[in-house]
């Protein structure tokens, strides 16, 4: 079963080496609307795949951090990415181009993490990301699945290539949120009293 979450936030970038002479060129922005698409092969003790109220924590505030930030690819031009760090208070550094197509990657990547994470407290069972639909305009959008995660000919993703300004950090219900993806460290959800006692056939 699959359960879907929307995300939205605005952002800012440049899309170095792509066709459009104005994207490529120019800094820009768009609305974007972010589909996470969880799934599960079974349901947890509240009958649910995942509870959405869970995705208000640390995967929320991960892809928050795009909200009102510029974000630039790690290779562009260095004196670039200096204003940008200079002018912006909010700032992200990727190792892949801020395309649409990959700010899908990249959030399917870290939601995924942040999963693989967490030690769960309401019977949740192989939970994980099916998808990422990443909407730039009311027009356009890019769809990412676990295959695209894991091609490296789309650029390699690894944690600690990624940079965030002090002020998106700061905004983090827990500042240590990215520190604790780089270091494996565990990820609790609150612990579920149960109101009515389940047996083996009711999960």
């Amino acid at each position: 079963m699959r359960i879907r979450k929307l995300f939205k936030f605005e952002n800012a970038h440049i899309v170095r080496n792509c066709s459009s002479e104005r994207c490529k060129h120019s800094i820009h922005g768009h609305s974007y609307q972010i589909e996470l698409i969880l799934e599960a092969q079974r349901l947890d003790h509240g009958q649910m795949v995942y509870d959405f109220g869970l995705l208000k924590s640390s995967i929320k505030d991960i892809i928050d951090s795009f909200d009102h930030a510029i974000c630039f690819w790690s290779k562009d031009d260095p004196e670039y990415i200096e204003s940008c760090k200079k002018f912006s208070a909010r700032w992200i550094s990727l190792p892949v181009s801020p395309s649409a197509e990959q700010f899908s990657r990249v959030i399917f990547f870290w939601a995924q993490q942040i999963l693989q994470q967490t030690q769960m407290q309401n019977g949740e069972a192989d939970v994980s990301v099916y998808s990422v639909i990443a909407h730039e305009t009311a027009t356009g959008y890019a769809q990412c699945f676990a295959a695209d995660v894991a091609n490296d000919q789309m650029g390699k993703l690894v944690l600690s290539d990624f940079e965030f300004s002090e002020q998106v950090s700061s905004e983090w219900h827990d500042p240590q949120l990215y520190a604790k993806l780089i270091s494996g460290e565990r990820f609790i959800n609150p612990q579920v009293t149960m109101q009515v006692q389940l047996d083996e056939s009711d999960v």
